[in-house]
C-alpha cells in the first residue's frame, strides 16, 4: 500500500463511515457516528471546531461519555476527560493468511454467546449489532463459542481485525493466531490489508501481532470524553445515545 492510501488510517472511523460503512452513518454537522447498537465510535473531522464539538455534545446528550478513537488534539475546557490511554495500530506486512478448518461463520444467532465471551475476554467494544460489521469467525468446543474474532472498520481499502478474544479455558492453544490469519485471508480474497489495534502496553498481544507479521505503523490514544451537562444548541438529532464502557478499552487483544 502507499503512503496515501496508509493516511486514510490516521482517521479509521472517519474514512470508515465515509467509505464503504457509509450506510451506517448518522451525522450532525461533520460529526459522524455509528449507531449505538453497532460500534460507539465517533468520528471527528481532523480538526475539529467549537461548532463541532456541540454538535457531538447534542448528539450525545448531556453528560454523555464519548470514546474517541486517535483523537491528540484538544478537549475543550467544559469536557471531562474520563479514559486515556496509550495504543498502537499495526498493519499486515506479509502475514501467512490461512482459512482455518476449524473456523465457522458467526452472526446473529451466535450474538448472546459473543456477548459473554467478550464480557468474560475484555477484548474491548462488542454491542449487539457489531456483527453487521464484517465477518465474525469462531471455534467452538464441546459446542460452546471459546475464541473469535471478526472485522470492523473499514476505512477503504483496509479492513481492521477486532474483538480477538480466547476464553481462559482454551488459551494456550494458538486459537487466537489461527483466527487472526483466518479473518486476514478473507480480508485479503477481497483486495483489502488487515490491519488491527491494540494498548501500547499489551506487550504479550503485541509481540503476537509481530510475530504472525504485522508491523507498528503509530502510536495512537484510546481516549473518552464526558460531555457537559448542560443541554446544547441543537439543529437535529440523529438517534439515541451512545455508551462506552472503559473497562472495554483495556483489551486482551486486538480492540
Amino acid at each position: 500500500m502507499s503512503t496515501s492510501d496508509e493516511r486514510l488510517l490516521d482517521n479509521p472511523a472517519r474514512a470508515a463511515l465515509t467509505g464503504p460503512h457509509a450506510h451506517f452513518a448518522e451525522r450532525r454537522g461533520r460529526i459522524l457516528r455509528y449507531p449505538v447498537d453497532v460500534s460507539p465510535w465517533l468520528a471527528l473531522p481532523d480538526e475539529p471546531d467549537a461548532d463541532d464539538w456541540a454538535d457531538v455534545a447534542a448528539l450525545a446528550g448531556p453528560g454523555a461519555e464519548i470514546p474517541l478513537l486517535g483523537f491528540r488534539g484538544r478537549v475543550p475546557d467544559d469536557w471531562e476527560i474520563t479514559f486515556d490511554i496509550d495504543g498502537v495500530q499495526m498493519v499486515d506486512d506479509g502475514m501467512a493468511a490461512a482459512p482455518d478448518p476449524e473456523a465457522i461463520v458467526l452472526g446473529p444467532a451466535d450474538v448472546p454467546e459473543m456477548l459473554d465471551l467478550v464480557e468474560r475476554t475484555k477484548p474491548g467494544p462488542f454491542l449487539p449489532r457489531t456483527v453487521e460489521l464484517g465477518t465474525y469467525l469462531g471455534i467452538r468446543r464441546e459446542g460452546a463459542l471459546v475464541a473469535m474474532a471478526g472485522e470492523r472498520l473499514h476505512p477503504p481499502g483496509w479492513t481492521e481485525i477486532s474483538a480477538v478474544c480466547t476464553d481462559p479455558s482454551a488459551r494456550g492453544e494458538g486459537l487466537a493466531s489461527r483466527l487472526i490469519r483466518a479473518v486476514a485471508h478473507g480480508i485479503r480474497q477481497r483486495g483489502e490489508t488487515p490491519f488491527l489495534h491494540t494498548g501500547a502496553g499489551n506487550a504479550t498481544a503485541i509481540r503476537l501481532y509481530e510475530s504472525l507479521g504485522f508491523r507498528l505503523r503509530l502510536r495512537t490514544a484510546f481516549l473518552a470524553a464526558r460531555a457537559p451537562d448542560r443541554e446544547p444548541v441543537r439543529r437535529s438529532v440523529v438517534g439515541p445515545t451512545p455508551q462506552f464502557s472503559p473497562a472495554g478499552a483495556s483489551p486482551d487483544h486486538a480492540l
